[in-house]
C-alpha cells in the first residue's frame, strides 16, 4: 500500500480509487460464477435477478470483493490505470466473451458503504446504465429486460418519460441519508412482529432509498418492492473467520431481512447463498442452511467455546445470550434452524447444571433472556418442542425469577455498603 497518499501521520486503510482491486476482481468473478452455477444446478436455469448486500467494512478489508461480484454478475469489467491501478471506469464484457446472460443485480448497501464510497455507488450505477443502454437480445440481458418492463410500468402509472427512465434503473438501495441499519432488530427485540410480512415492511421502510450518480437517497420504496418481487437469489458474503453469522445482528438484519422481503413480496422463498472469501484463493459459495449448520456445530454448541465464555464472566454470559438472539432472529427471517438445533442450545446453554451455575453467578439476566427467547420460539411455532421440554424451560424461568430478586437485593445492599464506606472516608 505504499502508493496510498498521504503517508506519515495519517491513518488509512486503502486507496478508495483503487477499488475494486485486480485481486478483488478475481475473487468477485469467482463468487459470481459459483453463485450462477449453483443456481443452475439447483434449478436448471440461469438466475435473472440476484440480491447482494454490500458493506463498507468488507470493502475496506477486501478492496472490493462484493463490488466486483456485482459487476461480474452484470457482465461489466473495471478499467484500471496501468500506472497506479486506480479504477477509471467500467466497460461491458461482450456476450461472446461472457459466455452467459447478464444477471440483474439488486444491491442493498449499508450506511457506512454509502458514506465511505460515494464514488463506488456512481461506478455501480454506471454499470447498470451500460447494461441498459446496449443493443442486446432481451433473453441475454436480464438487466435490460427488467429495465424495459419497469419503465413501462412506471409510464403506465403516469410518470413522464425522463422520470420513468431514471427510476427504472434504480438498483442500489440503502437507508435514507443519515440513517443506518435495516430495521429488523427492533422488531425482534421487542417481539413486535407476527409474520414475514412485518419484516418485509420494515426492510423496505428502512432500505427503500435509491442511490445513483444523480440521486442521493431518493425515496424509492415502490421500486425497491418491485425489484425484490422478482429477485430469485439473496447473497451475503463474509471475507474472514474472525466472526460468523451468529455473533452479529447485522447478518440477520441485512441478509435475513432481504430473504424475508423477497419471500413476502414474491410469494416464494429465494435461494439463499453465503459466500466465503476468507481464503481468496479458494472462495466458496454455500447454501445458507449449510453455513448455518457449519457455524452451529463448530462454534455455537462447541464445548470449547462454551467453556471459553465461562472464563469471561458477565461478558461471556452476554455473548451466549446474544448468540441465542441471533439464532432466533435468523430463523425468524430465513427459516434456517431445525428443531434439534433449538433443543441442543436449550440443553447446553440453559439446562446444563454447570453452565446454569456459571450464569446464575455471573449474569443471571443472560440466562433469563435465553429462557425467554427459547420459549418464544416454541410459542411462535418456530420450534416444535415436546411438552416436557417446554415445562422444563418454564420451570427454570420461574425459579430464576426469585433468584434474580434475591441477587438484586444483595447487589443493592453491597452497593449501599460501599457508598457508606466511601462517604466515611
Amino acid at each position: 500500500m505504499a502508493h496510498v497518499l498521504p503517508t506519515g501521520r495519517n491513518f488509512y486503510s486503502l486507496d478508495p480509487r483503487a477499488v475494486p482491486s485486480q485481486i478483488a476482481w478475481q475473487v468477485g468473478q469467482s463468487l459470481a460464477e459459483q453463485s450462477i452455477e449453483r443456481y443452475r444446478q439447483e434449478t436448471g436455469k440461469f438466475p435473472e435477478t440476484v440480491g447482494l448486500t454490500l458493506w463498507g467494512t468488507s470493502a475496506m478489508r477486501t478492496h472490493g470483493d462484493d463490488v466486483a461480484q456485482a459487476l461480474a454478475l452484470m457482465g461489466v469489467r473495471p478499467i484500471w490505470q496501468s500506472a497506479n491501478r486506480r479504477v477509471t471506469g467500467v466497460t461491458l464484457i461482450p456476450l461472446s466473451e461472457l459466455g452467459r446472460p447478464r444477471v440483474n443485480v439488486l444491491m442493498r448497501i449499508s450506511g457506512m458503504f454509502r458514506d465511505a464510497y460515494p464514488h463506488l455507488i456512481e461506478m455501480l450505477d454506471d454499470a447498470v446504465k451500460l447494461a441498459t443502454e446496449c443493443d442486446e437480445p432481451l433473453n441475454q440481458n436480464a438487466v435490460l429486460r427488467y429495465f424495459v418492463s419497469e419503465r413501462a410500468r412506471l409510464l403506465a402509472q403516469g410518470l413522464n418519460d425522463s422520470e420513468a427512465l431514471s427510476r427504472a434503473r434504480y438498483r442500489i438501495f440503502g437507508s435514507k441519508p443519515g440513517a443506518y441499519g435495516a430495521g429488523i432488530l427492533p422488531l425482534i427485540e421487542e417481539g413486535n412482529w407476527q409474520d414475514t410480512n412485518d419484516f418485509a415492511q420494515a426492510f423496505v421502510a428502512w432500505g427503500g432509498y435509491a442511490y445513483t450518480r444523480e440521486a442521493f437517497g431518493v425515496d424509492a420504496r415502490d421500486e425497491f418492492k418491485q425489484v425484490l418481487r422478482v429477485t430469485q437469489v439473496a447473497i451475503k458474503n463474509q471475507d474472514n473467520r474472525e466472526h460468523d453469522i451468529y455473533d452479529s445482528d447485522d447478518y440477520l438484519q441485512f441478509h435475513g431481512g432481504m430473504i424475508a422481503a423477497i419471500r413476502s413480496f414474491s410469494g416464494a422463498a429465494p435461494k439463499a447463498y453465503f459466500g466465503d472469501s476468507s481464503d481468496p484463493a479458494r472462495s466458496k459459495v454455500r447454501d445458507l442452511r449449510d453455513e448455518s449448520t457449519r457455524v452451529f456445530r463448530s462454534r455455537v454448541v462447541n464445548p470449547k467455546w462454551i467453556e471459553s465464555m465461562m472464563r469471561h464472566g458477565y461478558k461471556g454470559g452476554l455473548e451466549m445470550a446474544a448468540t441465542v438472539d441471533y439464532l432466533f432472529g435468523y430463523d425468524a427471517t430465513s427459516e434456517v434452524l431445525d428443531d434439534w438445533q433449538y433443543k441442543d442450545v436449550a440443553e447446553k446453554y440453559t439446562l446444563d447444571a454447570q453452565v446454569q451455575d456459571f450464569l446464575k453467578q455471573s449474569n443471571p439476566w443472560a440466562l433469563q433472556s435465553m429462557l425467554r427467547r427459547l420459549l418464544e420460539a416454541i410459542e411462535r411455532g418456530m420450534w416444535a418442542a415436546d411438552d416436557d421440554m417446554k415445562q422444563r424451560l418454564l420451570a427454570e424461568l420461574a425459579k430464576l425469577g426469585g433468584d434474580l430478586e434475591d441477587w438484586m437485593e444483595m447487589a443493592w445492599q453491597k452497593n449501599l455498603k460501599l457508598k457508606m464506606e466511601n462517604e466515611k472516608k
